[in-house]
């Protein structure tokens, strides 16, 4: 179960943890069951935020697997180009 982290303003929606373990076995299921289990992180996930799985940010493709052990964090989206 990856264990994961949350930076900045994410932090509130999970009642101020730093990180929770969450199943999930690609992006999708992951912040299915986050959203599931942090009601309030599924605004922050619709609102739109980044995904870290070892080192390599992830926007978009939600089906990427996430490897057993791998280092997950997530971020608020910046704008900008």
């Amino acid at each position: 179960m990856p264990e994961v982290w949350f930076f900045g303003e994410l932090r509130d929606a999970v009642g101020g943890a730093e990180s929770v373990r969450v199943e999930g076995a690609t992006i999708r299921e992951l912040l299915q069951n986050l959203g599931r289990e942090y009601p309030r992180m599924r605004e922050r996930i619709n609102q739109g935020i980044a995904i870290a799985v070892d080192g390599v940010i992830y926007r978009d493709d939600w089906d990427q697997p996430i490897p057993e052990g791998a280092e997950v964090g997530l971020l608020s989206r910046i704008a900008g180009g």
